[in-house]
């Protein structure tokens, strides 16, 4: 019996190959799309999980700003980590890491630069759970000049060598140490916002390039992540109230905090952190349109099947008559259901393999399908097979349901009941892809208005030039062997400015400086404000185009140096001080020393749109951090390009001939801070894209079912003179009633959504009416030209074809 209602199904469904090609389709892709945005979805929600990760901790700083504390670093000072393990007892352990982002190491004749490295404790190893393939894990970070490879660093050191007690030289801002390999660390996945690819023991950071200040514990320096590892079932929303209200140290304005290591990448977002993390409302955002095409692909699965059931209202009549049980129609009518589901499923697998590439190329992911990641998907792929079965069953329920007698004299007409719930799915797809356009619409005008809006600088033709000088030189060599550099570099015909300067706009947190405490000029103490701080020569403000207000540049002296600083609009507003010119030379007080405004600049953006506009203070220092190179206009091309970074690296040889060479165009670092929205920009675009064929597929379903009913009525119309517009406008107003129900039902859900992912932004695009109604009427359009292909045939068919029986 089983195998008969095989062959029937099949029969069926080969017979009626543009129907099964349309749910195929459409279930194919809705499930195809669903698998790819869960694995970005899961991989984002995986971050910095392992056996006990739950029981771990990053501690933080926050600052009070008018009444409210908010996250101001996450990183913290040396002795909190002690402090914390000894106030409460139920820190069983804790971890500093100091952050080296990149460092040279050399081992014989072979030089190479490493990232995403950090001197950490010994107790590295009993906080997280990272397999040492070589080594003890007690031992390996305990004794001074120690160091800790992972698998992949060793091997491109040593080859298949054994590494092991080996000593390589590693050089960091100018200072070298000598490191004995006491460990090998297996390779430490990508899902973790602490990216390591060395580990050097703590010790060694007393030796090698901390101040005498930095090698004592003490309140005054934050450059270490610290992390806690507490008992089990320990409270951590207790522990977290009883650390901020906590007093150890006078601080400012400022209080400790911690936060579970599990939620570091989705929920954090202060300034210093390792790495630029995820974000949760881009996870929800993804996740909701997953779920969004993947219940579009079953709502044209059933009003399909539901249109279908029409044509076969006579077949089940017969059966019926014949003694087929109810039973039977419905085992017979799930049979090809679940034939169509499974070629629905092999077809979504093999697009899933062969998008997936694709795909992580356009959205910059890294992603995989492997057992491992199916095995973490089983719960929400549960659910898809339990929707599957669901959108399967009632179409069977449906079409077992007809009336014999009303089925074989061809008066079958579904309840309004079920003409109403139809009618809701359809409105349903509306609505879910209205509100999907008008989140792209809004997603791609944010993006827009953060790559075009003025950033306050001109970024266009400057390379900033850096490497690490592998010899044992002084500090005032360098700084001079830089100047000697920069005179040569000058000189070329192709470079029109050259300067040097700890950090510039894009770059990362790490090379600018914070603090709090400052004297403001009328006498007060400012402990409430972080300021930030740049070093610079003159020439950085013309090479930039940054515009003063008041005041003038700095004047190079010898020294390179002196204790005058330009501050910008914002730090003068924080500093009290009424207007421009009353600043000039008004004098304050930080870091234990009088400093001199000679000038104030016009606020510019040192990080995207995305972030508050910060009060810089800018100090003159002959820093060598960066050397930034403006090339001339008649570098047009690539190769113009390339042609002149090579002189430079030339140059750069010739000054520095032992040493590493790196270099990045400004404009492009500045527009690299978008990344993670372009991706999620372009991932919204895409399924956006994808959700408005699935609803056309269903639209194209429901207009089935709508002709069919009303043949006859139409047929009758058109004998008593009905003009092929009128009976196209009679079947397709109902479709502009849907659509504008769904239109009135998304925009409030669309406007709070958007309104909710645009908080974001400290700067953000408005929500115009015109998003709404260019969603709304590019819906209505689709709706009307896949509603209107069906209707036109309708209208068009001959009269007599359909009323003849009557």
């Amino acid at each position: 019996m089983y195998t008969l209602y095989f062959k029937i199904a099949l029969r069926y469904l080969t017979k009626n190959k543009l129907y099964s090609l349309i749910n195929i389709v459409g279930l194919a892709i809705g499930i195809a799309s669903f698998v790819l945005l869960m694995l970005y979805v899961n991989n984002e929600r995986s971050y910095d999980k392992f056996e006990g990760s739950e029981n771990i901790y990053r501690v933080y700083m926050d600052a009070l700003e008018g009444d409210t504390f908010v996250a101001s670093d996450a990183q913290t000072p040396n002795l909190i980590g002690p402090t914390l393990q000894q106030e409460f007892p139920e820190i069983i352990d804790y971890v500093r890491l100091h952050r080296l982002n990149k460092i040279s190491f050399k081992y014989n004749e072979k030089t190479l630069q490493a990232i995403n490295g950090s001197i950490a404790d010994a107790s590295y190893f009993t906080i997280f759970n990272y397999p040492l393939l070589k080594g003890q894990k007690e031992l390996v970070l305990k004794e001074p000049n120690t160091i800790v490879l992972t698998e992949s660093l060793a091997k491109k050191i040593f080859g298949d060598a054994n590494p092991l007690n080996k000593l390589i030289i590693a050089f960091y801002l100018g200072e070298e140490v000598t490191l004995k390999v006491s460990g090998i660390l297996k390779d430490i996945p990508e899902n973790t916002h602490m990216k390591t690819s060395f580990l050097i023991s703590f010790p060694t950071y007393n030796t090698w390039i901390a101040s005498d200040e930095e090698k004592k514990l003490n309140w005054g320096h934050c450059n270490f992540f610290t992390y806690l590892k507490v008992g089990e079932n320990v409270d951590g929303a207790l522990l977290k109230n009883k650390v901020a209200a906590s007093y150890f140290e006078a601080v400012g304005e400022e209080r400790y905090n911690i936060e579970p290591l599990e939620e570091i990448h989705l929920h954090s977002n202060k300034p210093y952190e390792a790495e630029t993390n995820g974000s949760i409302s881009r996870v929800k955002f993804l996740t909701a349109i997953a779920f969004i095409i993947l219940i579009l692909s079953w709502l044209n699965y059933v009003n399909l099947s539901t249109t279908k059931s029409l044509e076969r209202a006579k077949e089940i009549g017969i059966r019926k008559v014949a003694g087929a049980q109810r039973a039977q129609l419905i085992v017979q009518s799930f049979t090809e259901s679940t034939i169509l589901n499974i070629i629905a499923i092999v077809i979504a697998i093999i697009l899933t393999i062969t998008l997936l590439t694709f795909y992580n190329t356009s959205t910059n992911n890294n992603l995989v399908l492997e057992m491992a990641t199916v095995i973490e998907l089983l719960p929400v792929l549960g659910f898809v097979f339990l929707g599957i079965l669901l959108a399967s069953l009632y179409p069977a329920f449906l079409l077992s349901s007809y009336s014999p007698s009303k089925a074989l004299k061809g008066k079958i007409r579904t309840s309004s009941q079920g003409l109403n719930i139809r009618k809701g799915l359809i409105i349903t797809q509306f609505l879910a892809t209205i509100v999907l356009l008008i989140g792209s619409l809004a997603v791609t005008k944010q993006i827009s208005f953060l790559q075009n809006q003025p950033i306050g600088v001109d970024l266009n033709r400057i390379i900033a030039f850096n490497g690490e000088v592998l010899v044992a030189k002084s500090d005032s060599l360098i700084r001079q062997d830089y100047k000697t550099l920069e005179q040569e570099l000058s000189k070329l015909p192709f470079v029109e400015g050259v300067c040097r300067a700890r950090t510039y706009p894009g770059d990362s947190y790490d090379n600018l400086g914070s603090f709090v405490g400052v004297v403001l000029p009328n006498g007060k103490d400012n402990s409430r404000t972080i300021f930030y701080a740049n070093a610079v020569h003159g020439s950085y403000f013309d090479l930039l185009d940054i515009k003063f207000i008041s005041g003038s540049k700095f004047i190079d002296n010898a020294q390179g140096r002196s204790k005058n600083i330009i501050i910008n609009e914002a730090a003068m507003q924080e500093l009290e001080i009424s207007s421009p010119n009353d600043a000039i030379h008004k004098t304050v007080n930080f870091f234990g020393s009088n400093w001199v405004i000679s000038g104030i600049i016009e606020n510019h953006h040192h990080f995207g749109l995305k972030t508050a506009m910060l009060p810089m203070v800018i100090l003159h220092d002959n820093s060598s951090a960066n050397l930034l190179v403006k090339f001339n206009k008649a570098l047009i091309t690539s190769s113009g390009y390339t042609a002149a970074i090579a002189k430079v690296e030339s140059k750069w040889k010739q000054i520095f001939p032992e040493s590493t060479f790196n270099y990045e165009f400004l404009d492009k670092k500045f527009e690299a801070q978008y990344k993670d929205d372009k991706e999620f920009n372009s991932a919204f675009k895409l399924f956006t894209m994808l959700s408005i064929f699935i609803a056309s597929l269903g639209l194209f379903g429901l207009t089935s079912y709508t002709c069919a009913q009303r043949k006859k009525e139409i047929g009758v119309r058109k004998v008593n003179g009905a003009t092929i517009l009128q009976i196209l406008a009679l079947l397709n107003i109902d479709f502009l009633k849907w659509v504008g129900i769904a239109f009135i039902i998304a925009v409030p859900i669309s406007w709070f959504a958007m309104n909710n992912w645009l908080s974001n932004f400290a700067y953000k695009t408005t929500l115009n009416w015109w998003i709404f109604g260019i969603a709304g009427l590019a819906v209505l359009i689709v709706a009307l030209l896949t509603a209107s292909w069906q209707s036109y045939r309708a209208a068009t068919n001959n009269p007599v074809n359909v009323l003849r029986d009557e």
